[in-house]
């Protein structure tokens, strides 16, 4: 293998090592060059599996950077750049919310190329914060429970059928948890802002006793499995190959609106080598990484002319707006009206 892959525990340096936020993955690819030249590191909330195929055409091209990805849910990243001043060359998350605070907050270093000026200007904010990603936010159903009838195509729908036939789907509802997830927060607040159907919705599905989940990947495997027949807000780049070539379940962007996540980028303020973390960056924005993160990681790149070509799909803008429920009254409660729609006695 041209990468040397070690357990967690097994990373060269300290300063993952001596972090206080909890990692969920540690991976070193060592430089593939022989002699190596420099090392780049990279915290992510994207799975190593997913992104491994990008590092490793990066290193082919830089044979002598060795690179060592660390893997953290979008909270515990937050926290190790806000929190812990852990380093990092670049820092990469699905909680867009999250990312534009670090950036607003001063927590990441400017930097500007032909690549990240070309980006639209939803897709970016202020050469500080970039994505490199836009992945719609989908509805799984098992066929099963449709029961002959045609998927819903809007929450309206989706309300009507949970509430005509609640014995198909009583304790078999999943979604995220949005106290314990970032990317589940910030789809609850955009759903909430867009539609005004979302809040009825959350009663009905309240009321049919739903499981919550920190993250997408577990939601998939227990529909897969038959615990679940509905999964409401699964990331699609997850979803669509794990359930490809499925008939037994129904992958469903709704029609009122499909929040569309930019998986976005930093280069942090106090990056070791922070010329190697925006060298990384414009190798994923570039067409040699967008062609590998939208075959092999099975993330669709940024493309502005998919968006237009599919007016349902809604990306969430990288701007300020972003930060409004991050505000701690605003968030505690926005939470309490969730807990009191969702979670029902």
């Amino acid at each position: 293998m041209r990468a040397v892959l070690f357990a967690l525990g097994l990373m060269l340096g300290t300063i993952t090592a001596a972090a206080a936020f909890e990692v969920e993955e540690d991976t070193a690819f060592a430089a593939t060059g022989g002699a190596q030249t420099a090392e780049l590191a990279v915290l992510s909330t994207t799975d190593t599996e997913v992104l491994r195929p990008v590092i490793l055409a990066y290193q082919a091209r830089n044979p002598g950077i060795a690179l060592r990805y660390t893997v953290a849910n979008s909270q515990q990243v937050f926290a190790a750049i806000a929190d812990d001043g852990a380093a990092y060359d670049l820092v990469i998350s699905s909680a867009m919310d999250l990312q534009m605070k670090l950036a607003n907050d001063g927590f990441a270093r400017p930097y500007r190329s032909a690549l990240t000026d070309a980006l639209p200007k939803w897709a970016r904010w202020q050469d500080l914060l970039f994505a490199f990603a836009q992945e719609p936010v989908v509805l799984i159903m098992a066929r099963a429970a449709l029961d002959g009838q045609p998927p819903p195509r809007t929450r309206r729908e989706l309300t009507q059928l949970l509430r005509d036939a609640p014995d198909r789907f009583m304790g078999r509802i999943g979604t995220y948890d949005p106290e314990t997830s970032g990317a589940g927060y910030l789809f609850v607040t955009q759903d909430a802002r867009l539609s005004d159907t979302f809040w009825r919705l959350a009663e009905v599905m309240g009321g049919l006793a739903p499981q919550l989940y920190d993250s997408s990947a577990p939601m998939i495997a227990d529909l897969q499995s038959g615990r679940l027949v509905l999964a409401y807000n699964v990331l699609g780049s997850y979803a669509a190959p794990r359930i490809a070539g499925s008939d037994a379940l129904a992958l469903i962007e709704l029609e009122d609106h499909t929040l569309t996540l930019l998986r976005s980028a930093l280069v942090p303020r106090n990056a070791p080598a922070p010329e190697l973390g925006a060298a990384f960056l414009d190798f994923l924005l570039g067409p040699e990484g967008r062609s590998l993160i939208a075959t092999e990681a099975g993330l669709p790149p940024i493309n502005e002319a998919a968006l237009a070509a599919q007016p349902h799909l809604r990306p969430i803008r990288l701007d300020p707006g972003l930060l409004v429920y991050l505000d701690a009254l605003k968030r505690r409660a926005f939470l309490e009206e969730w807990q009191a729609a969702l979670i029902q006695p």
